[in-house]
């Protein structure tokens, strides 16, 4: 059984990332064309063409208007899949349409929709609103995984990784020795891991970027929307340093880490990353820093991670793996994550070849 869930909304790309050239990328094992239309709306479907299959992502394809002319035999499409066009006759084939995808552009992703379109609209797209909001500044990026998307979430629910694989960036001994709470909205399907330390080293990635010099109250409270965003919501603070009970922070940095968790197949994955603070929002310098260290962070858990596909591809069956307290949030991920994968296993996506000859 297929380890990707279908009918649910993955991040395709960064909003930024799509405008008025074609744009490519293979999600969950589909090939997708993304372009803006001239009001800047965008607009996805199969990146392979009707005729002979030839990528429209690959030059010379190109757009003329809201149309996309293939760079092979000039095949050409409008903005829902149809092809409008074909060389040498004026009459277009009924059936030469392309599959055409949902899409939603919000908190700077663009989210598309995999699976049974009639039911986009019964699917909640989760949201990451810090990523655009005002307040927060945000530095961002996306690292490709040759590795299953379930390994990614396994490393995001347990952080005690950070003391051994972070150090010298995010992880310090506390991390890796506080014991966590774990909770699980089963209606919601969202699952909280939460780890709260009162007295811990100030990692440099803190130190550097809030400027504090001493010892730190720190929060890590993760929020996983299964199968596909993460999201982590870091406290900072000198010792002793509390919300009021209102609920306010004056005396917190607070830092929003988002991850959308695309499969890109089977056994490779779009790790998009972000960053948003409510500090030094004006300030360059905090910036670099942030992305510079997030991203050497990501790539430390790539070089992981695919060691571990490696090491798992050539496993025997029947291994059994071991897992304790700390594994308790991921453990409830892939419970609700199979679930997930076994109600949408049944929907079989049409190839654009199938459509073509319907």
């Amino acid at each position: 059984m297929t380890s990707i869930v279908r009918n649910q909304w993955y991040v395709a790309a960064y909003g930024r990332e799509i405008g008025r050239d074609v744009f490519g990328r293979t999600i969950c094992g589909e090939s997708i064309l993304f372009w803006r239309r001239e009001d800047g709306t965008v607009t996805a479907m199969s990146d392979r063409c009707v005729h002979r299959r030839f990528p429209l992502s690959e030059k010379p394809s190109h757009l003329v208007g809201d149309t996309v002319v293939c760079g092979y035999h000039g095949f050409t499409y409008d903005a829902d899949g149809k092809c409008v066009a074909v060389p040498g006759q004026t009459r277009v084939p009924r059936t030469a349409r392309l599959k055409s995808y949902p899409v939603v552009e919000q908190d700077s992703f663009v989210w598309v929709f995999i699976g049974d379109d009639d039911r986009s609209d019964s699917v909640t797209i989760p949201r990451a609103p810090w990523l655009d909001a005002e307040g927060y500044t945000t530095v961002s990026g996306m690292e490709p995984l040759a590795a299953r998307a379930s390994l990614l979430v396994d490393n995001l629910m347990d952080l005690s990784h950070e003391t051994y694989l972070h150090g010298g960036y995010i992880g310090t001994p506390e991390v890796a020795n506080t014991p966590i709470t774990t909770e699980v909205d089963e209606a919601a399907q969202v699952v909280y891991v939460s780890r709260h330390m009162d007295d811990a080293d100030c990692p440099p990635f803190y130190a550097k970027s809030t400027g504090i010099d001493g010892r730190i109250v720190r929060w890590q409270d993760i929020e996983f929307h299964p199968p596909c965003l993460y999201l982590l919501h870091s406290r900072v603070a000198p010792v002793g340093v509390l919300p009021d009970e209102d609920g306010s922070d004056p005396g917190g940095f607070h830092v929003e880490v988002v991850y959308a968790i695309t499969p890109e197949t089977e056994h490779s994955t779009h790790d998009f990353w972000a960053v948003a603070r409510d500090f030094a929002l004006e300030d360059e310098g905090v910036s670099d820093f942030l992305r510079e260290s997030n991203r050497t962070v990501v790539l430390q858990d790539v070089v992981a991670l695919d060691a571990l596909e490696r090491v798992l591809a050539g496993e025997p069956d029947g291994y059994q793996e071991l897992s304790i307290n700390i594994d308790t949030g991921g453990l409830a991920a892939r419970r609700i994550i199979a679930a997930q994968a076994a109600a949408g296993a049944e929907q079989v996506p049409d190839s654009p070849a199938t459509l073509a000859s319907q």
